[in-house]
């Protein structure tokens, strides 16, 4: 699997590729923003984990640019404590972070969860025909969804989410499942990642009904996704 790090501290760009290749990574490493949109963009990366503080051009801006056409999955290196930074990643697409001082392993399985849940959802969908709900369909084996035919720009992780919400129309899913579902890890006490992405994804479906999303948040528990 390749991958490409983009980081301008080249020691711990040095020992975390020498780590990702004892685990079966190929990873290619860049030291700024620039340079990294255009690996992110070229097709031949299967995921990218990008740092917020570089020379040229910033984490956050490379990952905005990445994600005006490119969805590929994006892992984002965090200071350690710095919410703010997380929430925008987040916010602007971002699958999943890792705070910094990074731990190679947490990295790899952050890395795994990631591309597993795409390959898992390709070969499940050969058997399972297109979810439906409302006017939201969702075809697991492209990793597309449609609102009454309109494509739907979701990230890996938004999309995740909404398989997930349309499959257990009605219910309310927490926090926990969500996170251990869409994300693949653990929900943390004070994790926001699910709240961000759901958000993300609410404001995505409320352009198609008219300002209100068919996402309704239970408090203190989770989500549902229900039309009323």
């Amino acid at each position: 699997m390749r991958i490409v790090l983009v980081d301008d501290d080249t020691e711990l760009c040095a020992m975390l590729a020498e780590y990702l290749a004892t685990e079966g990574f190929e990873t290619d490493t860049l030291h700024d923003g620039e340079a990294g949109v255009k690996a992110a963009l070229s097709g031949d990366y299967a995921a990218v984990v990008l740092d917020i503080m570089m020379p040229r051009l910033n984490g956050i801006d490379a990952l905005r640019r990445i994600r005006q056409s490119s969805r590929i999955p994006v892992i984002m290196l965090t200071a350690k404590g710095d919410d703010i930074d997380r929430i925008v990643g987040l916010e602007l697409g971002a699958d999943d972070y890792v705070p910094k001082p990074c731990s190679p392993r947490e990295l790899v399985a952050r890395l795994r969860a990631i591309l597993r849940r795409s390959g898992d959802a390709a070969r499940q969908s050969r058997t399972t025909e297109p979810a439906a709900l409302g006017p939201i369909r969702v075809y697991p084996e492209q990793r597309r969804a449609e609102w009454e035919g309109t494509p739907l720009e979701l990230t890996s992780a938004e999309f995740n989410l909404l398989e997930m919400l349309v499959a257990g129309a009605g219910r309310v899913l927490t926090k926990a499942a969500l996170c251990e579902g869409a994300l693949g890890r653990p929900h943390t006490r004070y994790d926001r990642s699910v709240d961000v992405h759901m958000s993300n994804l609410r404001q995505k479906l409320a352009a198609f009904a008219d300002g209100q999303a068919p996402i309704h948040t239970v408090r203190g528990v989770g989500y549902k996704m229900a039309f009323e």
